[in-house]
């Protein structure tokens, strides 16, 4: 997975992830988060990792009405075309799925680690995790 920033968005992983929930609407978002909670997974992958945040990001523009962090303007468009109570129900799941991103368990934090960036990143999940909590 290559990455170039810390956002949500600013990777291979999650701009691939972008034109499923473009195609596929609210399934990729459900599908992003249940592959991140599978509990056969022993080890959650830094792409499946990645995926679970730019599905977290995409629900909370959404439901804040916030669509700043979204910079694809055909993801902006799905997200507009959706009903304000649309996906409320997927909140939960994206808080757990971050839990897990951050957690021993899963690739992405270590890959982090190596960087000069994983403060930056992991204020960026937390934040967004806080984000779909308080609401």
């Amino acid at each position: 997975m290559d990455t170039w920033g810390t956002g949500s968005f600013e990777n291979d992983a999650a701009a691939a992830f972008v034109k499923e929930v473009i195609e596929d609407g609210q399934v990729a978002l459900e599908e992003a988060f249940d592959v991140a909670l599978d509990p056969d997974i022993s080890e959650l992958e830094a792409e499946e990792g990645a995926r679970a945040v730019a599905a977290a990001e995409t629900l909370q523009a959404h439901l804040s009405g916030d669509s700043e962090p979204i910079s694809d303007q055909g993801l902006r468009e799905w997200l507009g075309d959706l009903l304000p109570e649309e996906l409320s129900e997927l909140r939960p799941l994206a808080v757990e799925a971050l839990e897990r991103v951050l957690g021993p368990d899963s690739e992405l934090p270590a890959s982090w680690e190596a960087a000069q960036d994983t403060r930056e990143w992991r204020q960026g999940v937390e934040r967004l995790q806080a984000a779909l909590r308080a609401d």
